[in-house]
């Protein structure tokens, strides 16, 4: 700790070369009955108004106080309006409270500062969820001021037991990471787990909450081991069933840990729906899943390798469509599937009013063409348009992109194998899923190992009042969160 030089001039001499003498800092001295005071604050960060009304204005009619000779800092540290005042004699901390949007007041002969927040306004509003919309439910979602996401929290979860605990990662950034769960639900050796792993890390800075998810996971996976959200009232949800919750400074997005695979299965408004409708819309996500990761694989491995299993009329339709196309099944497949994801790609990157005529054009102009050319089949283009719709029913774009791995996988194992390369592949494909672990918890819970109680909320969904209990997979301290049930 360097402590304050009593010098006001040589202070904001050091201040200024810290910063590159940047044209955002700040300096102002006065002087009051004899006494030097100095300000210092970045304009980039802070306030103008509100320093000039309410700091430097209330210091100066501080020379009407008694004995302002001898107590003119305690006189300033009671007289000034702000509701976060707090008093510092660690220069090193300058930098941080500077960047962070405060105000830094020094009197002459003082080895203390008083420390003012003045922030401004650098965050939008509070608006409705783009990447995770929905129809019923609440339309607010984060932003990236971390103290309006807390509030966000707080408002809904009145008790006081919502503990959060700050770290700050980063050797240049400073980054507020606060690390959110209720007290005497989540479990505790996967608070300290996740305690530990945010303090190891040493990084320059940290920008997006996705920059620490490779630190809080342990195994490599294709598939997120981590889900991410910008919706309060999920995130709430989450806490109340004993998850735990990681806030970043300056992003909109969430951690939610630990992640189970039916998490990416369900959908933030499954709560706001009756029991039997979302039942049968996971049902169709699980199948479309399904379509999407094998449908491509089986095509080929039914047209190359497996003619016999298909019946002659269908067989016949095929080998017709397939007259003239210069190239085989495989390349069909890989090329079309290629193009598509390069669609997406534009699709997400282009401006929005864009992006939809985008997808239209290429998908329409380049399939149609590239069937009249005969450089694909017909079939070709469904297999690749049934593949992709199914693909799109899933929010996460990390899940989304786990999703189109493993396709190609099976793609090449049935290329080179066929019905064998498919089997082949689903048994390695479910042996790396049920071998993914984070914070003792097995990614394919409640499914594997299989809990009946937690079954009620996996797939098949129970009405609420017979979801009485949380999830046993995540070890939580107190399993009831309904009353009236035992």
């Amino acid at each position: 700790m360097q402590k304050i030089n009593k010098n006001i001039d040589k202070v904001i001499k050091e201040i200024k070369k810290i910063y590159g003498n940047s044209s955002d800092i700040i300096t102002r001295t006065i002087n009051i009955k004899g006494n030097k005071v100095g300000f210092l604050f970045l304009e980039s960060t802070s306030q103008t108004d509100a320093i000039s009304d309410y700091i430097i204005k209330s210091a100066i009619y501080t020379e009407k106080s008694k004995n302002i000779f001898n107590n003119l800092f305690n006189i300033l540290k009671n007289k000034l309006f702000n509701s976060q005042l707090l008093v510092t004699n660690d220069f090193e901390k300058f930098p941080y409270y500077l960047s962070s949007g405060f105000t830094i007041l020094i009197v002459e002969g003082n080895d203390k500062a008083i420390v003012m927040e003045t922030k401004a306004n650098l965050d939008r509003g509070i608006t409705e969820s783009s990447s995770e919309p929905i129809i019923r439910g609440s339309k607010d979602s984060f932003t990236e001021s971390h103290a309006k996401n807390l509030g966000l929290i707080r408002k809904r979860i009145k008790d006081p037991n919502l503990w959060f605990e700050e770290i700050k990662i980063g050797r240049r950034t400073k980054t507020k990471t606060t690390i959110a769960y209720i007290n005497g639900i989540a479990d505790n050796k996967k608070i300290m787990q996740i305690k530990k792993r945010l303090t190891k890390i040493d990084i320059d800075g940290i920008l997006d909450s996705g920059n620490i998810r490779d630190y809080l996971t342990v195994q490599k996976s294709i598939f997120p081991q981590i889900k991410s959200s910008e919706r309060p009232d999920m995130v709430c949800q989450e806490l109340l069933n004993g998850k735990i919750i990681i806030l970043v400074e300056n992003s909109p997005f969430t951690l939610i840990l630990p992640t189970v695979f039916l998490d990416f299965i369900r959908s933030p408004e499954d709560q706001n729906e009756k029991a039997i409708n979302i039942t049968f819309t996971r049902i169709l996500r699980f199948f479309a899943l399904i379509i999407t990761i094998l449908t491509p694989a089986l095509y080929i491995a039914v047209a190359t390798y497996d003619q016999n299993t298909i019946p002659d009329k269908l067989l016949i339709s095929l080998a017709v469509q397939r007259e003239g196309v210069p190239f085989p099944t495989f390349f069909e497949i890989i090329l079309f599937m290629t193009i598509f994801e390069i669609l997406r790609e534009s699709d997400l990157k282009s401006p929005t009013n864009m992006s939809s005529a985008m997808s239209i054009v290429g998908a329409l102009v380049l399939g149609q063409a590239a069937v009249d050319a005969a450089l694909v089949s017909p079939i070709t283009i469904i297999i690749v348009a049934i593949t992709s719709i199914c693909s799109l029913i899933f929010q996460d774009s990390d899940f989304i992109n786990g999703i189109r791995f493993w396709r190609f996988l099976f793609i090449t194992a049935s290329s080179m194998l066929g019905a064998i390369g498919i089997l082949s592949m689903t048994l390695i494909w479910i042996t790396k899923m049920a071998s993914l672990e984070n914070l003792n918890t097995s990614f394919l819970a409640p499914l594997a190992p299989f809990n009946k109680n937690d079954n009620k909320d996996a797939i098949i969904k129970a009405t609420i009042p017979n979801i009485y209990k949380r999830p046993k997979y995540l070890n939580v301290q107190n399993i009831i969160k309904q009353g009236g049930k035992k």
